[in-house]
This record gives C-alpha cells, structure tokens and sequence, in this order.
C-alpha cells in the first residue's frame, strides 16, 4: 500500500518554511482507495511569489487548521505505507520538520517518482511533473495544488508500476527500487 503525497508550502527551505496544503491519496497498487486534502494555515505570511504559484492567498488559509490539528490524519494515513511523491525529498523533509517541531519523530519507507521515472522511462529531456506529465498525456487539473499534483503523480506512478513489472524480469531493477 501505498500514500501518494503532494504539499504545498510558504518556501523552498524546510528549517524556515510551512506547509500551507497537503493531499494524501491512498493508492492499493490499482486502484486509489481515499483522498485527503487540506489547506493549513502555516502562522506565517506566505509570500507574494508563492500566492503567485500556487494561487493559495493568507485569506485562505486564515480559518484552516493549524499542522497539530492534522497532524494525527497524517499518521494515521501514511503508517505502514510507502511515502510516494514527486521529489519526495522535498515533501518528506517538510513534513518531517513540521512533526519535529511537535515533538514527534515521522519516519516512513519512501519512494521518489522523479528517480524512479528517470530509470524507467529514460529519455526524456525533463522530469519535472508537469513535463513529464505532459509527454505521457497525464493531465494535471490543478498545477502546483496538492490534490491536483498529488492525483497526477498517481496516475504517473501507475505508469511506473507498470513499466517496473514488465521490465522486472529482464533488468533485474527490483533490487535498486522498493
């Protein structure tokens, strides 16, 4: 089982930044089975650059809960599941982070669709999301919003799945990947 994770946040540096959105969609290897979403509210101004990106203002997540208030859901979904996202680096250390400064230690298995992309499917020129998503027809209804990126990597990582079982018995890639 798997838990494929998107976040939005207020930077790019996760000792300074918040989160400000999280999408959690629960994917059993065929078919996704729950979708959880939330804006949150980081207690930070989010800057005008970020606004301009992700489209999420302070207005909007003035009134959403704060990361403690959804902090529990997280665990709850991801525990004993891998960590799926794209550049997971970047999602897991945020959220890491964000558990630290609670007092919690979140350790998860993970699995990155850009590394896995780029052993599977070789050739293309970038593997950023939207590119990739772009080259194999996958449509992002909401770019840079983490439900919308987080149900775009899915579709990316059935492509993956896929590729992985049919490539397995001639590459012996099994052993570099999960």
């Amino acid at each position: 089982m798997y838990t494929i994770i998107d976040i939005e946040t207020t930077g790019n540096l996760y000792k300074y930044g918040k989160i400000t959105e999280i999408a959690i969609v629960s994917f059993n290897g065929t078919a996704v089975t729950d979708v959880y979403q939330t804006l949150i509210d980081p207690e930070i101004d989010i800057p005008y650059q970020i606004t301009r990106l992700t489209g999420i203002t302070n207005q909007m997540v003035s009134g959403a809960p704060k990361f403690y208030m959804v902090a529990r859901k997280i665990v709850e979904l991801t525990a004993g599941k891998i960590f799926v996202a794209h550049n997971v680096s970047f999602d897991y250390r945020f959220i890491q982070e964000e558990f630290s400064r609670l007092g919690y230690d979140f350790v998860r298995k993970k699995l990155c669709t850009v590394q896995l992309s780029r052993k599977l499917l070789p050739g293309h020129p970038s593997y950023s999301l939207g590119n990739i998503c772009n080259d194999l027809g996958i449509n992002i209804e909401a770019r840079h919003r983490a439900a919308g990126d987080a149900l775009a990597t899915t579709e990316l990582f059935k492509i993956l799945l896929s590729r992985y079982n049919q490539d397995l018995h001639l590459s012996g890639v099994k052993n570099t990947l999960f």
